[in-house]
C-alpha cells in the first residue's frame, strides 16, 4: 500500500518532523469527527490529544497514531441525541474498563481469526456510513438537527436540503478541498495536502467574502487544558443499562480497528507489535478521555500510515502529534472557529475514497461466492447497524462457510483384513458438520462381526463428533456385534475420557496399536 524503506533504528528527528505532520492533519479530522458523533469540536480535540499521548506512552505499536475515529463517532452519534454528551462520556469511560479487561484476558490474539473478507466488508461498511454521514452538512441551517438527522438510520429524507447558490458554493468548496488534496501530493509532500486545501479554501472564502458556514457558526472552540469531570449521570442501575450497550459495541469496534492498524503497520515496518499491550493502552486512554471530555477513540489507519510513511517509528512521534495538538488547541483555538465546513466535508469525502477498498468490486468476480457474500453482508450490516456486529456477523458466516465445506470432506471406506474383521478407514475431521454424512456410511446389520474403524486419517474435534461415536456404538451392540476404535489421536482420547458418562466409551491405551479400543453399549 505505501512504499517506504523503514530504518533498523528509530531516529528522535524522524519522529519530531512527522510527528508534527501527524497533528497538523489530525487537527480537521478531529473536528469533523466531532460533527459526526453530534458533539462540540472541541470533545473530539481533547480525544485526538490525550488517546494519542496516553497510547503513545503506553501501547504495543510504537508509531502507530491514535485519536477520535470516524467508526466510534457514527456509534455515539445516537446515545449523544437520546441521552446527552454526558451519558457520552459515562460510556466512553466504561468502554475504557472492558477494553483494558481484555487486554488482561489476552484476547488481542482473536484478531487472527478475522477473515479477510470481512475486513474488506468492514473498511468498505465503515466508508459508506461516513459518507452519509456527512450528507447532514448539506441541510439547512438552524432546523431542529440539521447536523446530526442523516446519521441516523433512515432519517436522510426528512432533512431540508439548501439551495441556490449556497449549495453551489458548498460544491465548489468542497470539490476544491478534494482536489487539492488528490493532486498536492504529486508535486510537494512537505505539508499534509488535507492541511493545506483547508488553509487555501478558508483563504478563498474570506479572501472572496463568500456565503458558506464556518465551524464558528456551529460551536465556538474556546480551548484550555482538559480539566478533570466525572459524567453529571445518575449513578445507578438504569444509568448502566443505557450505556453499557453503546460501550460494549465501542470497546469491540474500537479494539478490532486498533489491532487490525497495529497489524497493518507490523507488515509495513517488518516488526511486531503486543496485541494485548496495546489492548490495556486504548482502555486506559479512553477511560482517562471520559474523565476529562473527551470523545474517546481508537487508533486510525489513515493517520498512523502518514506517521509511517514520514519516518515516525518510535514513541515519540506519538507524543509528538499529542503536544503538538494540545499546542493548537491552546494557542490556535479562535483560527480553528474560521474553517469553512466545506473543507472539512471535502476532507471527510477524501477520508471515504481511500478507505473504500475498490478493488473489492474486481475480487467480487474473482474469489469464491461464500466470500463475496460474506464481504457484501459485512458492508451491508454495517451501514444498517454497527461495525462490531457486522464483524461478529462476517466471522460466523465465515466460519460456517469453512464448516459446511469441510463436512463434505469426510471420506469413509470400507475393506475386509485377513482376520475376517470389517475395516473402515476415515479420512478428515469428525466434527458437527460431518457427522451426519459419517454416520450415513455404516451399516451394522450388513457387517461382519467383528468391526474396526480407523482414525489414522482423522479426528474427533467437538462433542458432536463424540455423540457420533456412541450412537454408533449403540447400533452395533443393539446387533450383537463388536466394534473397536483404533488410531485415535491423543486429543480425541482426552475428549472421550473428559466426555465421561456422556459417551458410552471405554478408553483402553492398547500398547501394541496405540488405539482407544472396545467400545460398550
Amino acid at each position: 500500500m505505501f512504499e517506504i524503506q523503514p530504518s533498523k533504528i528509530a531516529s528522535a528527528k524522524n519522529d519530531i518532523l512527522s510527528g508534527l505532520t501527524v497533528a497538523l492533519a489530525l487537527v480537521p479530522e478531529a473536528v469533523a469527527f466531532a460533527f459526526v458523533a453530534g458533539v462540540q469540536p472541541l470533545v473530539g480535540l481533547y480525544a485526538a490529544f490525550m488517546v494519542g499521548l496516553i497510547t503513545a506512552c503506553l501501547g504495543g505499536r510504537p508509531g502507530m497514531i491514535s485519536g477520535a475515529t470516524g467508526a466510534l463517532a457514527v456509534v455515539m452519534v445516537a446515545l449523544v441525541a437520546d441521552h446527552g454528551v454526558q451519558y457520552l462520556f459515562a460510556t466512553v469511560v466504561l468502554m475504557g474498563v472492558l477494553q483494558v479487561m481484555a487486554g488482561a484476558l489476552k484476547l488481542g490474539k482473536f484478531i487472527r481469526m478475522v477473515p479477510y473478507p470481512v475486513m474488506l466488508g468492514f473498511v468498505n461498511g465503515l466508508a459508506i456510513v461516513i459518507f452519509l454521514a456527512q450528507l447532514g452538512q448539506f441541510g439547512v441551517a438552524g432546523e431542529p438537527g440539521w447536523l446530526h438527522d442523516t446519521f441516523m438510520q433512515g432519517s436522510i429524507l426528512d432533512v431540508s436540503w439548501i439551495e441556490g447558490s449556497q449549495l453551489y458554493v458548498l460544491l465548489g468548496l468542497v470539490a476544491l478541498t478534494m482536489a487539492i488534496i488528490y493532486f498536492l501530493p504529486r508535486f510537494t509532500r512537505a505539508l499534509p495536502s488535507s492541511l493545506v486545501a483547508i488553509l487555501v479554501v478558508s483563504g478563498l472564502v474570506f479572501g472572496l467574502d463568500l456565503e458558506t458556514r464556518v465551524v464558528g457558526d456551529v460551536a465556538s472552540i474556546k480551548g484550555g487544558l482538559p480539566s478533570f469531570h466525572i459524567p453529571s449521570v445518575p449513578f445507578n442501575f438504569e444509568t448502566l443499562i443505557i450505556i453499557f450497550p453503546y460501550a460494549v459495541i465501542l470497546a469491540s469496534i474500537g479494539l478490532i480497528e486498533s489491532l487490525l492498524t497495529l497489524r497493518l503497520v507490523d507488515e509495513i515496518t517488518e516488526t511486531r507489535g503486543h496485541g494485548n499491550k496495546e489492548c490495556v493502552a486504548q482502555g486506559i486512554a479512553n477511560t482517562a478521555t471520559g474523565l476529562f471530555g473527551g470523545m474517546g477513540g481508537c487508533a486510525m489507519i489513515g493517520q498512523s500510515m502518514i506517521n509511517v510513511n514520514s519516518g515516525g517509528r518510535g514513541r515519540l512521534s506519538g507524543i509528538t502529534a499529542a503536544l503538538c495538538l494540545l499546542l493548537f488547541i491552546l494557542v490556535g483555538s479562535s483560527l480553528i472557529e474560521k474553517i469553512p465546513l466545506a473543507a472539512l466535508i471535502g476532507v471527510m469525502f477524501i477520508v471515504v475514497i481511500g478507505t473504500f477498498e475498490w478493488s473489492s468490486f474486481r475480487v467480487l468476480r474473482k474469489v469464491p461466492r461464500s466470500d463475496a457474500l460474506v464481504l457484501l453482508l459485512v458492508s451491508a450490516v454495517t451501514v444498517a447497524t454497527d461495525l462490531a456486529v457486522a464483524v461478529v456477523v462476517g466471522v460466523i458466516v465465515s466460519a460456517l462457510v469453512f464448516a459446511w465445506e469441510h463436512a463434505k470432506h469426510i471420506l469413509v471406506e470400507a475393506r475386509e483384513d485377513h482376520k475376517g474383521s470389517t475395516v473402515y478407514a476415515v479420512t478428515g475431521p469428525l466434527f458437527f458438520g460431518s457427522v451426519t454424512s459419517f454416520l450415513e456410511r455404516f451399516d451394522p446389520s450388513k457387517d461382519n462381526d467383528d468391526v474396526v474403524i480407523d482414525f489414522a486419517r482423522s479426528r474427533v474435534a467437538d462433542h458432536s463428533g463424540l455423540e457420533a461415536i456412541d450412537t454408533l456404538a449403540e447400533r452395533y451392540v443393539s446387533v450383537g456385534k463388536t466394534l473397536h476404535l483404533v488410531h485415535l489421536s491423543e486429543e480425541c482420547r482426552k475428549l472421550l475420557r473428559k466426555a465421561g458418562s456422556l459417551v458410552e466409551v471405554n478408553v483402553i491405551e492398547d500398547p501394541k496399536y496405540f488405539v482407544a479400543d472396545d467400545l460398550l453399549g
